[in-house]
Protein backbone atom coordinates (compact mmCIF):
# COMPACT_ATOMS: atom_id res chain seq x y z
CA UNK A 1 0.00 0.00 0.00
CA UNK A 2 2.40 2.52 0.64
CA UNK A 3 4.42 2.01 -2.77
CA UNK A 4 1.03 2.91 -4.85
CA UNK A 5 0.92 5.93 -2.30
CA UNK A 6 4.23 6.89 -2.87
CA UNK A 7 4.51 6.15 -6.68
CA UNK A 8 1.54 8.35 -6.75
CA UNK A 9 2.12 11.15 -5.19
CA UNK A 10 5.32 11.10 -5.93
CA UNK A 11 3.84 11.44 -10.04
CA UNK A 12 1.19 13.63 -9.19
CA UNK A 13 4.14 16.47 -7.62
CA UNK A 14 6.04 15.71 -11.11
CA UNK A 15 3.22 16.49 -13.00
CA UNK A 16 2.53 19.44 -11.26
CA UNK A 17 5.29 21.39 -12.20
CA UNK A 18 5.16 22.71 -8.66
CA UNK A 19 8.78 22.78 -6.51
CA UNK A 20 8.37 20.51 -3.37
CA UNK A 21 8.92 23.91 -1.67
CA UNK A 22 6.08 25.76 -3.25
CA UNK A 23 3.97 22.61 -1.91
CA UNK A 24 5.25 22.14 1.23
CA UNK A 25 4.43 26.17 1.68
CA UNK A 26 0.97 25.72 0.65
CA UNK A 27 0.14 23.32 2.65
CA UNK A 28 2.11 24.20 5.90
CA UNK A 29 4.98 21.34 5.93
CA UNK A 30 8.47 21.57 5.40
CA UNK A 31 10.03 20.65 2.15
CA UNK A 32 11.62 17.70 3.85
CA UNK A 33 8.44 16.18 4.78
CA UNK A 34 7.04 16.39 1.21
CA UNK A 35 10.04 15.06 -0.01
CA UNK A 36 9.67 12.11 3.21
CA UNK A 37 6.14 11.27 1.89
CA UNK A 38 7.58 10.37 -1.01
CA UNK A 39 10.37 8.05 -0.57
CA UNK A 40 9.94 6.96 2.99
CA UNK A 41 6.90 5.18 5.06
CA UNK A 42 6.02 8.74 6.27
CA UNK A 43 2.28 9.36 5.51
CA UNK A 44 0.75 12.99 6.13
CA UNK A 45 -1.27 13.51 8.56
CA UNK A 46 -5.31 13.28 7.41
CA UNK A 47 -5.64 17.13 7.40
CA UNK A 48 -2.30 17.75 5.45
CA UNK A 49 -3.39 14.82 2.97
CA UNK A 50 -6.59 16.72 2.19
CA UNK A 51 -3.94 19.61 1.42
CA UNK A 52 -2.18 18.07 -0.74
CA UNK A 53 -4.89 15.99 -2.79
CA UNK A 54 -5.97 19.58 -3.00
CA UNK A 55 -3.24 21.55 -4.36
CA UNK A 56 -2.41 18.66 -6.43
CA UNK A 57 -6.09 18.75 -7.80
CA UNK A 58 -6.12 14.53 -7.54
CA UNK A 59 -8.56 12.61 -5.76
CA UNK A 60 -7.55 10.76 -2.66
CA UNK A 61 -9.12 7.59 -3.62
CA UNK A 62 -6.64 7.59 -6.77
CA UNK A 63 -3.40 8.06 -4.36
CA UNK A 64 -4.74 5.88 -1.75
CA UNK A 65 -5.22 2.88 -4.66
CA UNK A 66 -8.98 3.14 -4.62
CA UNK A 67 -9.68 3.96 -8.24
CA UNK A 68 -7.44 4.52 -11.16
CA UNK A 69 -8.31 7.57 -12.11
CA UNK A 70 -6.97 10.99 -10.55
CA UNK A 71 -9.93 12.71 -10.56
Amino acid sequence: MYEIIKQRLRDEIKNSKLTTVEIARRIGVSPEMVTQYVTTAKLPKLDTFAKLCKELDVSADYILGLTDYPL
